[in-house]
């Protein structure tokens, strides 16, 4: 048998492991009997509560099994929470996703149709893009209208412009045809059968781009989601841009009516109403290993769980370097490891203003990328080193979502850069210690920079509207969700950790598995929760084939 057929055997059955896995077949997989065990003794322990820790806990619970949730934080979601100051409600990082509909509402979240009452709203421009030459509002679940918009900016282009958009459309097609055929494929034909999926796995978004658009300040407009994945087209999987960014265009950006929170705060419930358990302020020290088996885990507090398996929706690099040590036996599994990056981190800037200035000044947008020029790669850099003068902006305002998302006659806004974690790590330890004066300092030399960027852009007036302001960096993330480096998005979506060669859910040690933006699909909101469910998905096929 040929590598290349060898290899495409590999691709296909990391690929439907998780296809097959989108829509569970429970009734398949082996029941729990939520009988009595020991206080302390689960069918599952989870590090972190996540979203793709709660959604493989629910999971596990949905299926009569007991499971525990250890989250060292006071509240669930990870990325996915809310905090509080004086009436102003901000959301971490929640700007917009994609959700599925059910008559006629869109309030299901892929993989939990129990879960009813959380309500998303749309975007009612996909978003708007504004750039040295153009300024362009992309809109909602109107992909023929977007390509009509392209074609007009850019009408030498027209053949390029429809032929990436139905590349993209083309792969999604693909990858469906694979999981509607259960592993039925004729690996002979396989690139017969699958030209657009065979062509693009070993393409970044740039290659894939390229081969159809030539006008450099096209591609960055097709390229103007690309902070939403963390790369420039030169390093970023071509299937984690082209696959979301094709659904998003077409099926629509939503945000959940009460925030972020709400989608956690339902996945607690769910696992507490089905007999789970979520311990929040209790975070996981050690993962407790014997004979390269994992059994349970040890908190800081000095409390042990034990458990059939343990699922790590922690970040991966602290999970095997600081919760185990397992290094001789994990060396290769390390060593590659080793070759990864962590992804972006953020610089953002939670700003509560005493006045409706949004609708005084006439803005509907909802959200803005705003950019100073058409070098993506040179952004990309700028972001790496924390160069703030020479970025652009993401602005969201969450006012133009629903009435009543700030205090009557108030405005909530986010201001947000993708940045890279080196610039902070000067600040680290004396940041640990509380010793946060020049970290201060230099946080406030950032937001000054971002707010006047909007006052003269965008929002005049600004500053002097300001009532609450909150500023939270890279060393923000590590702190409330002790992700390696702040990443926000896991480990880079590069070719060499992307499906199908991304870090798996089962590791080297057994019972030890992940979940989350660390391991498979990757990192944001639409693909952590999967990924809970396809770790669960493939726990369940271990335990029903024992």
């Amino acid at each position: 048998m040929s590598d290349n057929i060898m290899e495409r055997r590999d691709f296909l059955k990391t690929l439907l492991g998780g296809l097959s896995l989108a829509a569970l077949n429970w009734e398949a997989f082996p029941k729990g009997t939520q009988e009595s065990k020991g206080t302390n003794d689960f069918d599952a322990v989870v590090i972190g509560a996540g979203l793709g820790g709660l959604s493989c806990a629910a999971a596990f619970a949905r299926q009569g099994f007991k499971a525990l949730v250890l989250e060292h934080h006071s509240k669930p979601g990870g990325y996915a929470t809310t905090f509080k100051r004086k009436g102003f409600v901000f959301d971490v990082s929640l700007h917009s996703t994609t959700v599925e509909e059910r008559n006629g509402v869109h309030n299901l979240i892929p993989g939990f149709p129990e879960i009813k009452d959380i309500e998303f709203v749309p975007h009612p421009d996909l978003y708007r893009l504004i750039l040295p030459d153009y300024d362009i509002r992309v809109p909602h679940k109107n992909l023929p209208g977007y390509i009509e918009i392209l074609i007009n900016h850019f009408p030498d282009e027209k053949e390029g412009i429809q032929g990436i958009f139905d590349d993209m459309k083309g792969l999604t097609k693909d990858i469906q045809k694979i999981s509607e055929a259960r592993g039925q494929v004729n690996m002979m034909t396989f690139r017969q059968d699958y030209p657009y999926l065979s062509q693009s796995v070993n393409q970044t978004w740039g290659q894939m781009l390229d081969a159809r658009v030539k006008n450099t300040k096209l591609k960055f407009i097709i390229s103007g989601l690309w902070g939403y994945y963390g790369l420039p087209p030169s390093k970023l999987a071509s299937l984690y841009y082209a696959m979301p960014t094709i659904g998003y265009l077409q099926e629509g950006g939503y945000y959940p009516v009460g925030k972020s929170q709400k989608i956690s705060d339902a996945l607690m419930k769910f696992i507490e109403e089905r007999g789970g358990k979520v311990m929040l302020r209790t975070g996981v020290e050690k993962i407790l290993v014997k004979d390269h088996s994992a059994y349970g885990v040890k908190t800081a507090d000095g409390q042990e769980f034990t458990g059939k398996v343990v699922v790590s929706n922690a970040n991966a690099y602290d999970t095997f370097h600081s919760m185990m040590e397992e290094d001789d036996h994990l060396k290769s599994y390390l060593d590659r490891m080793d070759t990864f990056t962590a992804s972006l981190s953020t610089f953002q800037v939670f700003l509560g203003l005493k006045k409706d200035l949004v609708n005084k000044v006439g803005i509907k947008d909802t959200e803005i990328f705003y950019e100073t020029d058409y070098d993506i790669e040179a952004s990309y850099k700028d972001a790496l080193n924390a160069d703030m003068e020479n970025q652009g902006f993401g602005l969201t305002l969450y006012d133009n979502l629903y009435k009543g998302y700030s205090p009557e006659g108030k405005n909530t806004l986010n201001i947000l850069n993708l940045q890279g974690y080196s610039h902070w790590e000067k600040y680290e330890s004396d940041y640990f210690q509380g010793k946060k004066k020049a970290y201060r300092k230099e946080k406030e030399r950032m937001a000054d920079i971002l707010i006047d960027k909007i006052e003269e852009t965008l929002l005049p007036g600004l500053r002097k509207a300001i009532e609450v302001k909150e500023i939270g960096t890279p060393l923000t993330n590590v702190r409330y969700t002790k992700n390696y480096r702040g990443a926000i998005y896991g480990w880079d979506q590069t070719l060499d950790n992307s499906i199908p060669r991304r870090l798996p859910h089962k590791t080297p040690i057994q019972n030890l598995y992940l979940a989350g933006g660390w391991t498979q699909p990757g990192g944001g909101y639409a693909a952590v929760i999967p990924s809970g469910l396809e770790c669960f998905g493939e726990i369940m096929q271990e335990w029903k084939g024992k």
